[in-house]
């Protein structure tokens, strides 16, 4: 059986703001399928200070270095890990963000409207764009943008107990964002209706619910203002029962377990140590996109 629960959307509200001075953009040069040195040169023939970052060029200090030379405004193009990392520190010092699609699945975009298609039309919202503020989630003091997914899809679709319809309606929908493939055990999740889950296959925790019903290609999120986090629990049938699983919405959440997890936080593979305590950060992060863009 699989139940759900859902809070209103709540749109952004975007207001015209003052190019920034000192706008640095962050960019991964092998990610957009080679859009990435493409998105370079436009953004320094706009003007604008590049830092490339990848695998020998660690994201990290790159973002300190350019906020201590007085930047003010952080863009990205990369994964929406690399997007998750420029986010924090924006979030930190109160700087706008702006998102260049540049990544593989570029789910973040998509749910703020940009067409990853364009991804060097994102630029027009460095120096002509609006801004808005949205909800960022949060696990133990780490600031997500998409998602934190623990447990194996691949496993849990071929078990048989799960040609149930509306457990395979949650499996579909969680699919396409969950993260590196990782057995879970030991942990406990109590939803919102106080019932424990304590051997789950899945558990997908959003910044702000996804829509349920299909799989996530464009729009996953209704909205990133309506101040919830979207969960979604696959427990593991045991023998001889159908399996269940639950969808709900929450400010926060509580996860506990007795042993290090491992965890996709925006596709990126960590490790986290329980109680996993998740909270999401209602407008905390300014966002400016294209005057265009069709964000929620």
């Amino acid at each position: 059986m699989v139940t759900s629960q859902t809070t209103p959307s709540r749109r952004i509200e975007w207001k015209g703001v003052d190019p920034p001075r000192r706008p640095t953009l962050f960019v991964n040069p092998r990610s957009g399928r080679g859009a990435g040195p493409r998105i370079a040169q436009e953004a320094r023939d706009r003007g604008m200070t590049v830092a490339e970052f990848g695998p020998d060029r660690s994201l990290a200090p790159a973002v300190d270095a350019a906020v201590a030379a007085g930047a003010d405004a952080l863009a990205v193009a990369g994964g929406d890990g690399s997007l998750a990392a420029v986010a924090q520190t924006a979030l930190a010092h109160d700087l706008p963000f702006v998102c260049i699609p540049a990544g593989t699945r570029n789910h973040f975009a998509r749910d703020l409207g940009l067409d990853p298609t364009d991804p060097t039309a994102a630029l027009d919202a460095i120096n002509d764009g609006v801004e808005g503020r949205i909800d960022v989630g949060e696990v133990n003091g780490r600031v997500f943008l998409n998602n934190v997914s623990l447990g194996i899809y691949a496993e849990a679709i071929r078990d048989a107990g799960y040609r149930d319809a509306k457990i395979r309606t949650l499996l579909e929908t969680a699919r396409p964002v969950l993260g590196p493939a990782t057995e879970i055990s030991a942990l406990k999740v109590v939803d919102d209706l106080r019932v424990g889950h304590g051997d789950p296959a899945i558990v997908l925790v959003s910044n702000n619910p996804y829509a349920l019903g299909g799989p996530l290609t464009r729009g996953g999120r209704p909205t990133l203002r309506g101040g919830q986090l979207g969960v979604i629990v696959i427990d593991r049938p045991a023998a001889g029962r159908r399996p269940s699983g639950r969808a709900w919405s929450s400010a926060s959440l509580r996860i506990d377990g007795s042993a290090e997890v491992h965890a996709g936080i925006d596709g990126e593979a960590v490790e986290l140590s329980p109680p996993l305590e998740f909270a999401v950060r209602p407008a905390a992060l300014r966002v400016r996109t294209p005057p265009r863009s069709r964000a929620a």
